[in-house]
């Protein structure tokens, strides 16, 4: 990263915009490219970058050394076909996105030889969005997936290395991009999906008096950007319709516990829960 000083951010939503906070603050020279006049005029006030662009333009990429794209996966790959002639020889180029499969095998097609393009993901957030509410304090202790190709060489895997260093993430993981989607549908898509069941299963806003921890904890994630999480979950949905018969399946387990009054199966469903869950907590 010591030679990469002049990043651009393509996208100064949440994630985009607490990467913007937190590369300043290490000193980088940080730019951002957003369509909102509103975002980057935010961004500027508030010294999250030095610079700020509402249109892509050959003079941006002058002097750009890495490029980090926090747009909707559907997106990415129109950004780079339409803007890659511009880019420097050399330029890192990486994304934010939750699902990889869907454009990766397509950016790879397109993609000048003389750029250097390896993707990641963040596993981190809030239940906001927006660079108002973008805060580089969320990646603190959190995990970062980095997700190669097998051309891809120790000294630009490197590079995001240092990115989650720098930006205080604890874990680094590296996948394969069909790994990464496949473990994300579970463990990211199916939660978020659970969460809005419970909050759309019935009208629950007249037990606000009445919830303890366990409502507020399982759907803390249903406030949700509905215009990212619905294209994720449509791009996604041949991985995230089996994992959500699974999940039916494991529920209608359960329920037949309860038609059969099988209390020892119902308890070894729940050892085997407190089993797993122990995992996360060492």
């Amino acid at each position: 990263m010591n030679k990469r000083k002049n990043i651009l951010i393509v996208g100064l939503g949440l994630i985009g915009g607490s990467y913007a906070k937190g590369l300043t603050k290490n000193g980088y020279h940080v730019f951002g490219l957003d369509i909102s006049d509103k975002t980057i005029e935010y961004a500027l006030k508030n010294q999250i970058i030095e610079k700020g662009f509402t249109s892509s333009k050959p003079e941006i990429y002058e002097n750009i050394d890495m490029i980090i794209i926090g747009l909707y996966p559907d997106k990415i790959v129109d950004y780079i076909q339409d803007n890659q002639q511009y880019f420097k020889e050399n330029t890192f180029i990486s994304d934010v996105a939750g699902i990889k499969c869907s454009y990766i095998y397509e950016i790879k097609k397109i993609l000048r030889k003389d750029l250097i393009y390896i993707p990641h993901h963040p596993m981190a957030g809030l239940q906001l969005s927006g660079i108002e509410n973008s805060d580089e304090k969320i990646f603190e202790g959190m995990n970062f997936i980095i997700t190669p190709d097998e051309f891809d060489t120790k000294e630009n895997i490197d590079t995001l290395y240092d990115l989650a260093n720098i930006l205080k993430f604890k874990n680094v993981n590296v996948l394969d991009v069909k790994t990464h989607d496949e473990m994300i549908t579970y463990l990211s898509q199916l939660t978020h999906v659970i969460a809005i069941s419970l909050m759309t299963e019935k009208d629950s806003t007249h037990f606000i008096k009445y919830t303890g921890d366990s409502f507020r904890d399982l759907t803390r994630i249903a406030t949700i950007n509905e215009n990212m999480w619905s294209k994720l979950f449509l791009e996604n949905r041949q991985l995230l319709i089996p994992e959500i018969d699974l999940f039916i399946n494991q529920i209608v387990n359960i329920k037949q516990t309860l038609i059969d009054n099988d209390e020892e199966k119902l308890k070894q469903i729940m050892i085997l829960s407190t089993q797993r869950r122990k995992k996360f907590d060492e």
